[in-house]
C-alpha cells in the first residue's frame, strides 16, 4: 500500500491535489537526484576550500575585491539549493534556486565569452571544464534537470523551513572559513628544499615563492613586473615551475626576475592549494606570513609593501 499522502502530490489552482502519473514522480526524483549531486558538490567544495574558488574566480575575470565574497556566497547558495531539491516539500525552492544560479553564471560567461575563451571553469570539483561550446551544452543538461525537478514537484511549503536550512549552512561556512584561515596560517613548511641543486634552508630569513607556468601569459607578466620591484635585502625569492621546468631557465632570464629555482613544486603544492599559477607564498622563518592569489595591477606590489618584503 502506498503510503503517500495528499501533501506528497503538486496541487492545482484551487488547491485541490493532483496525482501524478508514475512516470513523472520518477522524472522528479531522478532530476531532484541530479540536482543535488551536482549542487551539495559544488557547494561544499567552495565551502571547504574557498580560497582555491576565490583563484578560479579571479582567472574568470572577478574584480579581486569581489572573488572571496563570491566564493561564500555561491558555497552558501549550491549546498542550500542542494539539501532543498532533496526534500520534497521545499524541492521547488531548491530547483528555483538551482535554475537562478546556472542562469546567472551562464549569462556571465555568454556575456564576456570572447574574453573568458579556454580558461578554466571547474566550478565542480571532479569535472573539469573550460569555457567554449561545450560549457554551454553541459551546463543546459544541467538546467533542464533543475527545471524538470521544480516542474515535477508539489507546491512550495512555507519559507520557514528553508530559512532555517539557510542559518544551518551559513554556520557550517562560518566555520569551514575559520578552518581554512588557520590551516594556511599554520601551515608547516619542510625545514629544507632543493634549490638550484643545492638544499636550502626553508625557515630561515624571508623568503617568497612564486610557483608560475613557464607557458603562461599572466605568469610571464607578473614576474616581468616583480622584476621592477627594489626589494628589501635578505628576501630570496624561489621560483617553482608548475609545468615544463626544462623550461624554467629561460622563463628566468627572459621575465629577469631575480628568482633562484626549485623543482619541489609537487611538494610544496601539496601544503599549498590553489588551481592554476601564478600564485606565492611570503614566508618568514617559515611562518606563512600572506598567500599571493592576485597579480593584476595594482597587485602584488601594496602587499608586498605592507609586508615589508618589498620598499
Amino acid at each position: 500500500m502506498s503510503t503517500a499522502t495528499h501533501a506528497d502530490f503538486p496541487a492545482d489552482s484551487n488547491g485541490v491535489p493532483v496525482v501524478l502519473p508514475a512516470w513523472k514522480n520518477i522524472v522528479s526524483h531522478a532530476a531532484a537526484a541530479i540536482t543535488a549531486i551536482l549542487f551539495l558538490a559544488a557547494g561544499l567544495y567552495k565551502m571547504l576550500d574557498p580560497f582555491t574558488f576565490q583563484t578560479l574566480a579571479e582567472q574568470l575575470m572577478v574584480p579581486v575585491a569581489f572573488s572571496l565574497p563570491l566564493a561564500i556566497g555561491l558555497g552558501v547558495g549550491e549546498t542550500l539549493a542542494g539539501v532543498l531539491v532533496l526534500i520534497p516539500r521545499y524541492r521547488r525552492w531548491g530547483a528555483l534556486l538551482a535554475t537562478a544560479l546556472l542562469l546567472v553564471f551562464m549569462g556571465y560567461v555568454g556575456a564576456r565569452y570572447n574574453e573568458l575563451l579556454g580558461r578554466d571553469c571547474s566550478c565542480f570539483p571532479w569535472l573539469k571544464r573550460t569555457v567554449g561550446p561545450g560549457f554551454f551544452i553541459g551546463d543546459v543538461g544541467f538546467l533542464v534537470a533543475s527545471v524538470a525537478a521544480a516542474w515535477f514537484s508539489r507546491k512550495p511549503a512555507s519559507l520557514m523551513g528553508p530559512l532555517k536550512i539557510l542559518g544551518a549552512v551559513i554556520v557550517l561556512s562560518g566555520a569551514a572559513f575559520g578552518y581554512n584561515v588557520m590551516r594556511q596560517s599554520g601551515v608547516q613548511v619542510p625545514a629544507s628544499i632543493t634549490v638550484d641543486g643545492k638544499p636550502f634552508a626553508l625557515r630561515e630569513g624571508r623568503v617568497f615563492l612564486f610557483f608560475y607556468d613557464p607557458a603562461c601569459s599572466h605568469c610571464e607578466a607578473a614576474a616581468k613586473d616583480m622584476s621592477t620591484y627594489k626589494w628589501t635585502s635578505g628576501v630570496t625569492i624561489i621560483g617553482l615551475p608548475t609545468n615544463d621546468p626544462q623550461w624554467a631557465a629561460s622563463f628566468i632570464r627572459d621575465t629577469k626576475i631575480n628568482a633562484r629555482t626549485s623543482f619541489d613544486t609537487a611538494e610544496l603544492r601539496k601544503l599549498f592549494s590553489f588551481p592554476n599559477p601564478p600564485y606565492a607564498v611570503a614566508l618568514d622563518h617559515g611562518r606563512v606570513k600572506e598567500n599571493l592569489s592576485h597579480f593584476d595591477e595594482p597587485e602584488p606590489e601594496p602587499t608586498l609593501k605592507r609586508l615589508g618584503f618589498i620598499e
